[in-house]
């Protein structure tokens, strides 16, 4: 199983997708290196602009009908065209726009340039073939992406000139279609995904064939991280202790009654009001009395939860969405995948006020995705599946256990062997591994493990015990996080 992986792609269908800090494409985008278009990448574009009903304008510099017989075909010679309203009317009521390969006047900022951006926007696919697709990238339309025709040293160079994007070389034959946030690598040869260094971490290039599949989000997330200036993770995190509140971290495979207690306990009591936040889910959430936490906290003795749930960032963002939280005493977030967690909070009104409940001393709980959100590094983040411990990107949790990189469902699903890994790519942090049914307290720097059955701790700094390199904590024993050393 892949420990730390910057690059993934996974022959499976996708995941339901959040709307995450970056946007999604509003419409579906097409490019492809030179030479031969291939057949599959043809075919894929005419599906995206609405396959029979399509109506493709062609954009060329030469009479290129015979390679798309159904398309209306403009030709493009100069900027003043691009500029004449009459030239640019048929855009108006086309489903998609192609950029054949060839020599194309700037177009940035012209009236094609405005109504490509208007068909864009109303979902219009969008693609480019060699000097086409160059031309496509050059107006913005794939944004945070860099796109050359060539793996060479030119193309490099523009990398490490601008951290913060990813480079993506076409070679002939090769193709790519992104449709919202997921890119498929199309045509009859390899394409190269290449990122600059950065974040501790060497240049990386990946070559990926036919088939593959990438999270576009996660690229540019690591691309960003890369270039910014307080990248993740840290050289020497901070100290793993929770200064006020409590947290409540369970492995999975549902909690216990002693669980669900302590934690309306440290909430306030069973009069206090408890935020449970579903987001992790994906998809429709269901209404509140059919999702299995808020149900649990009810029947455990919580009079007052209250649902709250948005993938929207802009709504995480309005101080109405989360003025709940400014009087609840607990909040815990359910399971699924903990990167919608990330894409629809961070960094958000509502992530601040999520932390102020645990300033106030209240609790914050949570199972699964729930646990390994609440810690500082957060293994199993990549959108396109939860087998990599560590996807560059998404590797940053909320942070409410400092120094720990926590993982659950740890001894039920045999993920010993992924712990130890990451703990080799980061032995900076202290590893936790939650089996089900399972939870550790956390007050302060002391870890008490409850529930059914044991916690895995990982200190890097200690010599294994044969072939065991972690030290275990069965429920009733509790461990101290900051002297990494159980409590006698």
């Amino acid at each position: 199983m892949p420990v730390r992986v910057l690059f993934l792609a996974l022959l499976t269908a996708t995941p339901a997708i959040a709307a995450p800090p970056i946007a999604e494409l509003p419409g579906p985008i097409v490019v492809a290196g030179g030479g031969e278009l291939a057949k599959d990448t043809r075919d894929a574009f005419l599906g995206l602009a609405g396959k029979d009903k399509a109506k493709v304008i062609l954009l060329a510099t030469k009479d290129a009908a015979k390679s798309w017989p159904s398309a209306t075909v403009l030709t493009l010679t100069d900027k003043k065209q691009a500029d004449d309203p009459e030239f640019v009317k048929p855009l108006a009521t086309a489903t998609a726009v192609w950029f054949a390969n060839g020599p194309l006047p700037v177009l940035r900022g012209t009236l094609l340039d405005k109504e490509l951006k208007m068909l864009q926007g109303r979902g219009g696919a969008i693609g480019g073939h060699g000097a086409g697709a160059i031309a496509l990238g050059q107006l913005g339309l794939l944004p945070g992406f860099h796109l050359a025709l060539k793996e060479d040293e030119r193309f490099q160079k523009a990398i490490d000139a601008d951290p913060a994007t990813v480079g993506i070389a076409l070679e002939d034959g090769s193709a790519i279609a992104i449709r919202g946030r997921t890119m498929r690598v199309l045509g009859e040869r390899a394409i190269a995904i290449r990122v600059a260094k950065g974040a501790g971490h060497p240049a990386a290039m990946q070559r990926a064939e036919a088939g593959s599949l990438f999270d576009t989000f996660q690229l540019r997330r690591a691309a960003a991280n890369r270039a910014s200036k307080n990248p993740f993770p840290p050289a020497k995190p901070r100290d793993p202790v929770v200064e006020k509140g409590s947290l409540v971290i369970v492995g999975g495979g549902g909690a216990g009654p002693d669980i669900w207690k302590r934690f309306i306990a440290l909430s306030g009591g069973p009069e206090a009001t408890i935020v449970m936040i579903p987001t992790a889910l994906g998809g429709t959430i269901p209404p509140a009395a059919r999702i299995p936490e808020v149900s649990a906290l009810r029947r455990n003795g919580a009079k007052n939860v209250v649902v709250l749930h948005t993938y929207d960032r802009n709504e995480a963002d309005d101080p109405k969405f989360s003025d709940i939280l400014l009087k609840a005493g607990g909040v815990w977030f359910g399971g699924g995948r903990q990167w919608r967690f990330v894409d629809s909070y961070e960094g958000t009104l509502t992530e601040k006020r999520i932390r102020d409940v645990l300033t106030r001393g209240g609790a914050i709980g949570g199972s699964s995705a729930g646990a390994s959100i609440q810690s500082e590094f957060m293994p199993r983040g990549h959108p396109l599946g939860n087998t990599v411990m560590a996807a560059e990107g998404y590797e940053r949790g909320f942070g409410y256990l400092p120094g720990c990189a926590v993982d659950q469902h740890f001894f039920a699903r045999k993920r010993t062997a992924d712990m130890t890994g990451l703990m080799k790519e980061y032995p900076q942090f202290l590893g936790i591994g939650i089996d089900e049914g399972t939870a550790i307290v956390v007050k302060g720097s002391v870890a008490e493990v409850i529930g059914r059955t044991k916690v895995a701790f990982y200190d890097t700094r200690k010599k294994p015990v044969g072939e065991q390199d972690y030290e275990e904590a069965k429920v009733g024993e509790k461990y101290d996080l900051k002297k990494r050393e159980k409590v006698k």
